[in-house]
C-alpha cells in the first residue's frame, strides 16, 4: 500500500510553499514532541520582508517541546495589540479573524487550528495527526524520530521540504522500504500568506499556486 507521509514543525501562517507538503501527501504529521526552535517559525509569521507577528508566550526552558508550550500573561491583550500594529482589524467578521481574536485555547491547539483553517479556506483535503500522539521515546532525535515516526504509520514514502536535503541519509530509508523524496524550492506567488489570506477570494489564488508548485514534480532523495 501507498502512503506518502510528510511531517513537519506546526508553524505559525507560514509561506505557502509549506502546504505544498499536504497537496503532496496522503497523511500530515504535525511534529509537536520536538524541542521547540526559538529562531523557527513555530510562534511567528513574516508578514513582508522583515516584518514579524510574533505570538506572546511565556518563557520556557530550552529544552521546552512545542507542544508544552504556554502564554504569557495577558497575551489575549497583547496579541490583539500585535495585530492592530499589523493593520488586521478585529471588527472584520471572518472565520480567520474570528481565530485571530478569538478566545485562546493551548498553543499547540492554536496553531494546529490554523493550519486546519487555512486548509479549510484552500479547500484542500489533508489528513492530520500529531507526532505526540504515536507515543514515541523521548531520545529519538532527527534523523532517527522521523523514520521512527514513518515507521509507526507504515509509510512508503517521505515527502520532504528542499531544505531538509541536507538532513536525511538516502539508504536509511531506503533499507526501511522507504521512498525519500523532496519537493523543488518554492517559487510561488505567496511568500508571505498571512496578508493574502485577509484579502477577498484569496483562497482559490494560493490554491491554484500551490497545486501548481507542489504537482510539478518531486526530487528523488537518491
Amino acid at each position: 500500500m501507498t502512503l506518502r507521509v510528510a511531517i513537519m514543525q506546526p508553524y505559525f501562517f507560514p509561506y505557502a510553499g509549506y502546504f505544498r507538503l499536504m497537496a503532496a501527501s496522503d497523511l500530515f504529521v504535525i511534529l509537536d514532541d520536538v524541542q521547540f526552535p526559538r529562531r523557527g517559525r513555530v510562534h511567528r509569521c513574516e508578514l513582508a520582508p522583515g516584518t514579524w507577528l510574533t505570538l506572546p508566550l511565556a518563557r520556557a526552558a530550552r529544552d521546552t517541546r512545542i507542544n508544552q508550550l504556554d502564554w504569557a500573561p495577558e497575551a489575549r491583550t497583547s496579541l490583539d495589540a500585535r495585530l492592530a500594529g499589523a493593520g488586521i482589524d478585529k471588527a472584520v467578521s471572518s472565520p480567520l479573524h474570528a481565530h485571530l481574536f478569538g478566545p485562546l485555547p493551548s498553543v499547540p491547539d492554536f496553531l494546529e487550528r490554523g493550519l486546519r483553517l487555512v486548509t479549510e479556506l484552500l479547500d484542500l483535503p489533508v489528513r492530520f495527526l500529531r507526532s505526540s500522539a504515536l507515543g514515541l521515546p523521548a531520545g529519538l532525535r532527527g534523523q532517527d524520530r522521523i523514520l521512527a515516526i514513518l515507521d509507526a504509520l507504515g509509510a512508503s514514502h517521505y515527502i520532504n521540504a528542499p531544505g531538509g536535503r541536507d538532513l536525511y541519509q538516502p539508504n536509511a530509508f531506503a533499507t526501511r522500504g522507504m521512498t525519500l523524496e523532496f519537493l523543488p524550492p518554492y517559487r510561488g506567488a505567496f511568500p508571505h500568506l498571512l496578508p493574502e489570506l485577509l484579502l477577498p477570494g484569496a483562497g482559490s489564488r494560493i490554491r491554484a499556486d500551490i497545486d501548481g508548485e507542489a504537482l510539478s514534480g518531486a526530487w528523488p532523495g537518491l
